[in-house]
């Protein structure tokens, strides 16, 4: 709910200074999660970490859309990779965490240490757009900031990007959170097994992001999504139809190697309608994915009746809105 605003608001204001701000803000709360000795304080210390987090975090995803337009799919691939090595690093911390006795309250300590590191790195960059800098130009009022960035999400080529963005991530984070839940109580393994499967998808979705990165300087964004959108629905009925456990974690992989790039080209392409509006891309995107976490209760709803097996299906809209919905050519401006 607030992540929208402060991205409004980084078109209007100094962006440079909402990011610091959330950066000392974001740390801050870690320390105090540490500490906390209370609920209450916990509870407030999680209510500030949140929003701090979309102005240290999100407004740099912006901020770094506008140092390199031509370069928008290659930056935002290298955001997803960064997220991705995260996915895979962050359970392992915690299990070496307790495998050596430490607790959270130290694991919280340490993130809130390197928060300080990333926050002295960030003090050195350029995060500002260059209309901050140039003193002839007035900035709008925070109603007219408004009023355009709702004129922008109504533009047709926006919606657009703000549609397959959430289609696509029925493959990208539903399918995971379904995952474990599918392996269980579908194809009836142990919870040992299941979680085999989840790091599966994750470890290889690591390497997907690793390979996106080259692959996007020798091969157009939108053409890869296209291709890999229509392997997907191929191989998407096939993982549900197999039944040997070996068998289905090879094409479990496939798909997690496939759905590389799935957030980062139509993300960056939804940057490459809003060229000198990226605060209001951030916002139509945090928008659009409100309506999108429905997905996962409609999933589950119908999996109540149905069961997952059968709600599992649902997820093929993913590659076919792509299919449908992707445009054959790329804007000017959004870069390769």
């Amino acid at each position: 709910m607030v992540e929208p605003a402060l991205g409004v608001l980084s078109d209007l204001w100094n962006r440079r200074a909402l990011i610091l701000g959330g950066g000392v803000l974001f740390g801050a709360a870690l320390i105090l999660i540490a500490l906390s000795p209370t609920f209450g304080v916990l509870l407030a210390a999680f209510l500030l970490l949140y929003p701090a987090s979309g102005a240290f975090v999100s407004l740099s995803q912006a901020a770094l859309m506008d140092a390199e337009p031509a370069r928008r799919e290659h930056n935002m691939a290298r955001w997803t990779l960064a997220g991705s090595v995260g996915v895979v690093a962050g359970p392992l911390v915690v299990s070496g965490a307790v495998a050596l006795g430490g607790s959270w309250r130290g694991l919280f300590g340490a993130f809130a240490v390197l928060t300080l590191v990333a926050l002295a790195r960030a003090w050195q960059a350029p995060l500002g757009r260059a209309a901050e800098d140039d003193p002839s130009e007035t900035p709008p009022g925070l109603r007219d900031g408004l009023r355009a960035a709702w004129r922008a999400m109504l533009r047709r080529d926006v919606l657009r990007w703000l549609v397959l963005l959430q289609f696509s991530d029925l493959m990208l984070d539903i399918l995971y959170g379904f995952l474990a839940l599918y392996f269980v109580d579908v194809a009836g393994v142990r919870p040992a097994l299941a979680g085999l499967a989840v790091a599966v998808w994750t470890v290889v979705g690591l390497l997907g992001d690793a390979l996106l990165i080259p692959l996007l300087a020798r091969v157009s964004g939108l053409r890869y999504l296209r291709r890999s959108a229509a392997a997907v629905a191929v191989l998407f009925p096939a993982f549900l139809l197999v039944e040997p456990l070996a068998l289905k974690l090879i094409v479990l992989g496939a798909l997690g190697l496939l759905n590389s790039g799935w957030y980062a080209i139509p993300m960056a392409q939804l940057y490459a309608t809003l060229p000198n509006q990226s605060g209001a891309a951030l916002a139509a995107s945090n928008v659009a994915g409100l309506a999108g976490s429905l997905f996962p209760l409609a999933l589950g709803g119908v999996a109540q009746v149905a069961g997952l097996d059968a709600a599992l299906w649902l997820l093929l809209a993913g590659p076919l809105a792509l299919l449908i919905g992707l445009p054959r050519h790329a804007p000017p401006d959004a870069g390769a």
